[in-house]
């Protein structure tokens, strides 16, 4: 494995005063563009993966992150940021243009432009989770609470329940 978080993010790193992430973003040589895939490439638990989603709540896009082994309850969502309708962002193109990353790469932070960030509380679960760092060959560990706070995520709870 080799060192290579995609440019802007590593950027943002850099803006952050992250550089010590630099060296611990991992490069797979196969796509972890799945949590389940970042999950079995990196060797940890599913709900130590952070998915960075897009939805679109009243046709703004929003940033939800989320540990890997759960879904985001779209409703509860909506609810949180008092909006009329969340729905998931229905193509690459979006996310693109939203983030400058493609889906299954999309870091936390460090996109093009700013958005609306909410994370759910179950990524505190663990001393640390990994998210993606750019592109889908690529992520990088931190503690949650930092990746919340550089984020400049709201902590809510949006998992979508099981029965």
């Amino acid at each position: 494995m080799t060192t290579a978080a995609h440019p802007r993010f590593a950027e943002a790193l850099h803006a952050l005063g992250l550089d010590d992430v630099q060296p611990r973003v991992r490069r797979f040589p196969d796509a972890t563009r799945t949590a389940a895939e970042a999950a079995a490439a990196i060797g940890c638990e599913l709900s130590q993966i952070c998915k960075s989603l897009i939805f679109a709540a009243d046709g703004e896009p929003v940033l939800v992150l989320m540990d890997g082994a759960s879904r985001v309850d779209v409703e509860l969502v909506r609810r949180e940021l008092g909006a009329e309708q969340v729905t998931r962002a229905a193509a690459d193109v979006v996310v693109r243009e939203t983030t400058g990353y493609a889906i299954g790469g999309v870091p936390p932070f460090g996109h093009l432009t700013r958005t609306r960030v909410l994370a759910d509380r179950s990524l505190l679960a663990h001393d640390e989770v990994w998210a993606a760092a750019g592109t889908p060959h690529t992520v990088f560990p931190m503690a949650p609470e930092a990746l919340v706070a550089h984020a400049a995520a709201t902590l809510v709870d949006v998992r979508e329940r099981t029965l």
